[in-house]
């Protein structure tokens, strides 16, 4: 197993972090028993349409509520979801109003922290190649 995927299956590393492709998340999660989620946020300019993707992403159950709340209660639940820990990526986040990916993030947040005491895997990834956001690196790129 490689160093990504060693730390993508290190629970006490959950969190939310930024990585310039995705294909390195991808390749490193294969083979591993981590639950991977693709979220592309274009389009997604309002809270409403953000929630929808992301209950079509997960494949959120009936009672997702549609909400911030709804959102966490899903997200600490994951039990209709294989996989011994979790791996969400997301593309696209530019469009999102400020107020709306702060609370995202927020939540995100919350939800790795819980999943860390539990000592199961969550990380949320965010695709930003430009370092845009304020967010630690999951991983160092080597300098080639």
């Amino acid at each position: 197993m490689g160093n990504l995927a060693q730390r993508l299956t290190d629970a006490t590393r959950s969190g939310v972090y930024r990585v310039a492709r995705s294909d390195e998340v991808l390749d490193a999660a294969r083979g591993t028993r981590l639950d991977i989620a693709q979220a592309d946020l274009r389009d997604t300019n309002d809270k409403a349409a953000l929630l929808e993707r992301m209950a079509q992403a997960l494949g959120f159950p009936g009672w997702f509520g549609g909400n911030w709340d709804a959102l966490e209660d899903c997200l600490g639940d994951l039990s209709w979801r294989p996989g011994e820990g979790h791996v969400l990526l997301f593309g696209g986040y530019e469009e999102l109003p400020p107020d709306e990916l702060g609370v995202l993030l927020d939540v995100l947040s919350t939800c790795a922290a819980f999943w860390a005491e539990r000592k199961r895997p969550f990380f949320a990834v965010f695709v930003d190649p430009g370092q845009a956001l304020a967010l630690p690196d999951l991983f160092r790129a080597k300098s080639g």
